[in-house]
């Protein structure tokens, strides 16, 4: 694709990146990538995105912006409040860089539209808060070989990996999940509005190495973070052979959808 001289000197950092160059802010403007939650996580990554110039960017979300939402959503602001979130967020990103194309879904993950909704695109954020759609996005990019960037917070602490075909997926490492209540959730126990930044940056910058292809992706790793302590760590992990979706012997065989819980991530405290 030819850039205007606008562009060129809109993405120029990138540029002149020697990974990165001309070729590879074209694989990011040709990029299409679905954002599943407009909230703490799906904020920062679609900020991100846009201003690196992702051609387009789909978000997913049925929920209305919250004054509580607002100490770490930050793609919202307070006039957006009650506001559907996919709104508020596709306004933000067009008065970053009016040239990404934002595809909005209204809506909430199910079993029944997972698979219509994720085809059109070539990665997936989790931008989730809950359990149950995190399996669900994890089983639907399993089935249809997409790649995604799990992430999940609570409290003082963040979690991420990401998905390849062929890569440990989330269930290879969580079997199922909890039963409903059985983890905190964030309106329970709280979270610290900086780290979904935190966590949100690290799944935008999956995003761009893996449509630029620069760099190593955290693909069989578990990243894991204690902001109060700054401590980061690697989990190295690998595909499980009894792995109920992709293991040798799959049990799971179609989408389902769990009863929903709010949040994830025990502490680790």
């Amino acid at each position: 694709m030819d850039f205007t001289e606008d562009q060129i000197e809109r993405y120029s950092r990138h540029i002149l990146l020697q990974e990165v160059g001309v070729e590879g802010q074209e694989k990011i403007a040709n990029g299409k990538v679905l954002i599943i939650g407009a909230g703490g996580l799906g904020a920062p990554v679609a900020l991100y995105l846009a201003a690196a110039g992702v051609g387009t960017i789909g978000i997913v979300d049925g929920d209305i912006v919250d004054l509580s939402n607002l100490q770490r959503q930050i793609i919202h602001f307070t006039a957006d409040v009650n506001k559907p979130k996919v709104f508020s967020a596709q306004e933000k990103i067009h008065l970053i860089n009016p040239d990404v194309k934002v595809n909005v879904y209204k809506e909430y993950l199910t079993a029944a539209n997972a698979f219509d909704i994720i085809k059109e695109y070539d990665f997936v954020v989790d931008g989730t808060d809950n359990f149950p759609v995190k399996f669900l996005i994890n089983d639907a990019c399993v089935f249809a070989e997409k790649p995604f960037s799990h992430g999940g917070i609570l409290r003082f602490e963040g979690q991420t990996m990401t998905y390849v075909p062929g890569s440990a997926c989330y269930r290879c490492l969580f079997n199922s999940p909890p039963p409903p209540n059985a983890v905190p959730t964030c309106s329970q126990a709280g979270v610290l509005g900086a780290i979904a930044g935190m966590l949100g940056t690290i799944q935008a910058a999956e995003v761009l190495k893996y449509l630029t292809g620069v760099g190593e992706l955290l693909t069989n790793r578990l990243l894991v973070f204690n902001a109060k302590t700054m401590d980061f760590r690697k989990i190295t992990t690998k595909k499980n052979e009894i792995c109920p979706i992709c293991g040798k012997h799959p049990v799971i065989t179609e989408l389902v959808d769990y009863e929903q819980a709010s949040c994830e991530l025990k502490s680790k405290n």
